[in-house]
């Protein structure tokens, strides 16, 4: 985990993503997607630094996916700290955040709260 490159504007996890030894991030200038992504846009149209940092319930864009939004409302809820710290512990013990191309074990998850828990807990 390369803990120091948080959460993406939109909730997906840099600091685990398999793109991390390639991609500086949203907020680099370098993003491949920041022609197109909504949720880059308007995170910088509020003056935001993330969407867990609005108010909004949004979702828009890739909080259309279960996985970013449901870390988006686990970092409102809790925290991105804490957030971190249950990814990074998860990961420790097993968790995979991209087993096959961009899909892991996040993405399991039909609903919000199961998917809450499971970041909460790691076990599903």
């Amino acid at each position: 985990m390369k803990r120091e490159l948080g959460i993406a504007r939109c909730g997906l996890a840099c600091c685990l993503c398999s793109e991390n030894t390639r991609c500086n991030g949203c907020n680099s200038g370098e993003c491949p997607d920041k022609d197109w992504c909504e949720n880059r846009k308007c995170s910088i149209k509020k003056g935001l630094a993330n969407c867990f940092l609005c108010e909004e319930d949004c979702s828009k864009g890739l909080l259309s996916k279960i996985k970013p939004y449901g870390f988006t409302v686990f970092a409102k809820r809790y925290g991105v700290e804490t957030l971190l710290d249950c990814l990074e512990r998860n990961e420790k013990n097993g968790v995979v955040y991209h087993r096959e191309e961009i899909y892991g074990d996040y993405d399991d998850f039909t609903g919000l709260e199961e998917l809450i828990e499971f970041i909460k807990s790691g076990e599903k």
